[in-house]
């Protein structure tokens, strides 16, 4: 009777742990597809706005009034951007920048003087009848000769030389053009509107330079 008894325990614990195991089962079941739905669900497969939306009409239809100006409006008067292309050779001894309405050239110090010196080298003056004729071209009745320097040394000493060597440019400049009937602009400017960076030799060699502006293709004064 005992044995009988023992074996009906058994028999009772073996169907609880089987009947413990299947709902342990069925649990981890529901929460694995529960993971696996909340996962679809946390967000859409197309992230929003980038689904696909119409196709563009074929033609635009010229009386919607969305395209049609305010009663009383008017259009602005037509404007030209003053686009700058800038050429430079090689070495950057020499750039040439073009507007819609001015030309300008720069020419850095070294290729027209000596070190601190206002005295134009044997090179100069070919490059300076260069930009003569450039100005004769274009018919320009007012020329700007600008000099620069770097900020090396004191402020005063790069106002006085960079004058100097504008005035020895614009020298060459009257005896090629003496019969044009030119007006001159000579300034020197020193350390001022550098176009590169100081802080190397490089950028400070473009620094020392002269620039000779004018207008493009007109006779007038420029603007």
């Amino acid at each position: 009777m005992r044995d009988m008894t023992y074996i009906r325990n058994q028999r009772t614990a073996t169907r609880f742990v089987g009947r413990s195991m299947a709902a342990a089962v069925l649990l981890a079941g529901a929460t694995v597809c529960g993971i696996s739905t909340a996962s679809a669900a946390d967000g859409p497969s197309v992230p929003p706005g980038t689904e696909a939306s119409a196709a563009p009409p074929v033609e635009v239809d010229a009386q919607d009034p969305d395209l049609k100006m305010a009663d009383g409006a008017t259009l602005a008067p037509a404007k030209v951007l003053d686009i700058v292309q800038v050429v430079e050779d090689e070495g950057g001894e020499e750039r040439r920048e073009d507007s819609n309405e001015t030309v300008k050239f720069a020419l850095q110090a070294e290729v027209l003087f000596g070190k601190d010196s206002a005295k134009l080298s044997s090179a100069a003056n070919a490059r300076i009848a260069a930009i003569a004729e450039e100005v004769k071209k274009q018919d320009a009745k007012r020329v700007r000769v600008f000099g620069f320097t770097d900020n090396l040394g004191s402020s005063a000493h790069g106002d006085v030389l960079s004058k100097q060597r504008a005035d020895a440019v614009h020298k060459v400049l009257q005896q090629e053009l003496s019969a044009a009937g030119i007006t001159f602009e000579i300034r020197g400017y020193g350390e001022q509107y550098p176009i590169a960076d100081n802080s190397s030799e490089e950028g400070r060699k473009k620094n020392r330079r002269v620039e000779v502006s004018f207008p493009r293709g007109e006779g007038g004064s420029e603007s």
